[in-house]
């Protein structure tokens, strides 16, 4: 697929193999439980990217994957879903991986990120891209320097975090508070490691208990939509972000475009999909 002649979104962070195993019936601790076990395309970043590209934002992904068969993964699935894809690298070193345990309603019961072996670095970022862009996303799976490097990169372009996990917010908090964001987007614990870091808008994301939005316009509660039975929770919040930032690149106001992110988010835990392969704005937009 052809390079977008200007990219409106960049994203720069994780891509990964996404292992997911959900019983089938509750499990019994302490044995082996009988179940599904499915390996998809994942990572924060990556996920982002590919909700906006679906949704119909012009998205250029910047990342890096091992010269293996979870990175062809990773390519494959990626292109597929019209991500541009010119600056992700293909390095030597395993592929990152995220390994998560459901339970039998689809919940998370825990995971464990193993991103050890191939990270992108300051020099692997592209000044003009990141310039040219409406909105730089970056995910908390960034080594330090990489993040404050794209960050101050990216000039005036807004720029949104997800910190990805507790123990990662802890990391970064330091780089992101000498720097102010656009967004900021996470749980509360997340945000309670990032205290002190500065955002225009910040996204309290509270799973089934919905949102609540601190910016502009104050502070709004949103509450959370419900398209139907709880399948997956994976991939969610990367739903709701990737969604969030397609509606206010098109004109929505914050509040307006985290309740589009709500619907994106309903759609994606109605499905096995970390990111549905059937998304659309159309589709996002029969929820409202």
């Amino acid at each position: 697929m052809p390079a977008p002649s200007r990219p409106r979104a960049v994203v720069v962070g994780g891509a990964n193999a996404d292992v997911v195993a959900r019983p089938t019936r509750t499990a019994r601790p302490a044995t082996s439980n009988p179940g599904r076990v499915s390996v998809t395309a994942g990572g924060v970043a990556r996920n982002i990217a590919e909700v906006l590209a679906r949704l119909g934002t012009p998205t250029t992904l910047v990342s890096a994957v091992g010269r293996d068969a979870h990175g062809d993964l990773v390519v494959e699935a990626s292109s597929d879903a019209g991500v541009d894809l010119t600056h992700v690298h293909q390095v030597d070193g395993a592929t990152g991986a995220y390994v998560a345990l459901l339970d039998a309603d689809g919940e998370l019961v825990g995971a464990v990120s193993d991103m050890a072996d191939v990270a992108l670095e300051p020099a692997d970022l592209d000044a003009d891209l990141l310039r040219s862009a409406d909105v730089v996303v970056l995910d908390g799976n960034l080594p330090t320097a990489t993040l404050a490097a794209a960050i101050d990169l990216a000039g005036d372009v807004p720029v949104a975090v997800d910190p990805v996990s507790v123990p990662k917010a802890a990391r970064i908090r330091e780089t992101l508070a000498a720097r102010r964001l656009f967004l900021l987007s996470a749980g509360a614990a997340e945000l309670a490691e990032l205290s002190g870091v500065e955002a225009d808008v910040v996204w309290e994301r509270r799973g089934p208990a919905g949102s609540t939005l601190t910016g502009p316009e104050g502070v709004v509660d949103l509450p959370a939509l419900l398209g139907g039975p709880v399948v997956d929770v994976t991939g969610a919040g990367d739903a709701m972000l990737g969604a969030f930032l397609h509606a206010w690149l098109g004109g929505a106001t914050p509040a307006e475009a985290a309740a589009y992110g709500h619907a994106a988010a309903a759609l994606t835990v109605g499905s096995a999909h970390t990111v549905r392969p059937d998304l659309t704005d159309e589709l996002v937009r029969s929820l409202l």
